[in-house]
């Protein structure tokens, strides 16, 4: 039998930050209409510096009234100008994928992660 040889690109450091981040993360409902939600990130390593409060938070844009292929068009934004450095962006796209899929679950999703040079966009399809 062959063993197959996986190698961990992610620093072992980093993924232990990342598992700390993960089991923290906590998350509140701020606002909801008939079309949006507004959901508050909170962190265990990462404060709003301003308010001391939520590192970010997650916008969701869906259409009631439409045919059923419309896409959820979510936003996260990230407040915290330590998660802009570009060696967190692991970190910055499991956070992201985590949130989608609570939050949204397995909807069709366009994504647009807003966290300076780890902003990106994706598409999640069910």
């Amino acid at each position: 039998m062959k063993k197959d040889n996986v190698v961990d690109a992610i620093d072992p450091h980093l993924k232990q930050r990342i598992d700390k981040e993960m089991e923290g993360l906590k998350f509140t409902k701020n606002f909801r209409s008939a079309t949006a939600e507004e959901w508050y990130v909170f962190l265990p390593g990462f404060e709003d510096k301003q308010t001391g409060g939520a590192a970010g938070k997650v916008i969701i844009h869906y259409n009631l009234y439409g045919n059923k292929e419309v896409f959820i068009n979510t936003t996260i934004i990230f407040d915290v100008p330590e998660m802009y450095d570009a060696q967190l962006h692991p970190l910055i796209y499991a956070l992201a994928d985590e949130l989608v899929n609570r939050l949204v679950g397995y909807a069709d999703t366009l994504l647009s992660v807003h966290a300076g040079e780890n902003s990106y966009q994706a598409e999640y399809v069910s």
